[in-house]
C-alpha cells in the first residue's frame, strides 16, 4: 500500500517530496558542475540536467522508501 504523509489532515504523496528533495540535490550538483568546468563536454545542458534530474530522483525514492518503508516497493530486497 502507497501510504501517504498527513501534514495536518492534508495528505502529501511521497513522491512530491521526494521531488523537491531531488530537486535542491540537483541543484547543488549543478552548481559544482559549473564550477568544474564539466559543462564544457556536455553536448545538450538541458537535456543532460533532465536526465540528471531523473536519475537522482530515482536515487532517492529508492532510498528513502527502503529507509522509511513508505511509498513504492524498494528494489533493495524485503525487509524482514
Amino acid at each position: 500500500m502507497i501510504g501517504e504523509l498527513d501534514f495536518y489532515g492534508v495528505l502529501i504523496p511521497p513522491l512530491l517530496l521526494w521531488a523537491a528533495l531531488a530537486f535542491a540535490v540537483t541543484a547543488v550538483l549543478r552548481r559544482a558542475l559549473v564550477l568544474v568546468g564539466f559543462y564544457h563536454v556536455v553536448w545538450h545542458r538541458p537535456l543532460f540536467d533532465l536526465g540528471l534530474y531523473i536519475i537522482i530522483l530515482g536515487l532517492v525514492a529508492v532510498l528513502l522508501s527502503h529507509w522509511a518503508g513508505i511509498g513504492a516497493p524498494s528494489i533493495l530486497g524485503s525487509r524482514s
